[in-house]
């Protein structure tokens, strides 16, 4: 059999890595913005996530598994990244706003849906790392155990641990944090607990 050429080989390799890049680009990026809080940050990690891919796609020894292997990459340039950002931070930096939400045209109820989810995401950027990266693999990616563990690197068992310690721990952020009520749309709307509000000791 006649050996195919460089050329050929080169071209099913970056056709194989366009279609990965099609089908996996948006997912990606929207956990690595989750992660990060930050558009522009987020943009550039997802780029360079599919770039270490297309490195290392030879080394992928369970093609089944691409997609936890490809969200292992972007969670380890999110975690640099973040490590980073930390270490330029003077000590009394604390944990910046998001922006604000551009869309005038939103309807008072969509706005306060979007509010609270808002202070959920800011009360899970509190969390430990191992916390976070944890529930936005289970809850905005929607991954099985098995896909988060890979991702993790862990087994399946301690992934499962980490996520209910990362649900009990957001549980208690938020009820030591925020008073949720219904309005009188009942519409479920996320409040800051006043100091008068606060359990004792807080």
């Amino acid at each position: 059999m006649r050996p195919r050429s460089h050329l050929l080989l080169i071209g099913e390799f970056m056709g194989q890595f366009w279609q990965i890049y099609d089908e996996h680009y948006q997912p990606v990026r929207r956990f690595i913005a989750a992660m990060l809080r930050d558009d522009w940050a987020a943009e550039d990690l997802a780029q360079e996530t599919f770039m270490r891919a297309a490195a290392r796609l030879d080394t992928l020894a369970h093609p089944d598994k691409l997609k936890s292997w490809i969200f292992a990459i972007a969670r380890n340039l999110c975690l640099d990244h973040l490590r980073r950002a930390k270490a330029r931070l003077p000590a009394s930096g604390g944990v910046a706003e998001p922006p604000p939400d551009l869309q005038r045209n939103l309807t008072q109820e969509r706005l306060e849906r979007e509010e609270m989810s808002r202070c959920v995401q800011g009360k899970i950027d509190l969390l430990p790392d191992n916390h976070r990266d944890v529930l936005l693999l289970y809850d905005l990616m929607e991954m099985s155990h098995g896909e988060a563990a890979r991702v993790l690197g862990i087994s399946v068992g301690a992934a499962k641990v980490r996520l209910h310690r990362a649900r009990q721990a957001l549980k208690e952020v938020l009820e030591r944090e925020c008073d949720f009520e219904r309005d009188g749309r009942n519409v479920l709307v996320c409040l800051p607990v006043r100091d008068d509000q606060a359990p004792e000791g807080a």
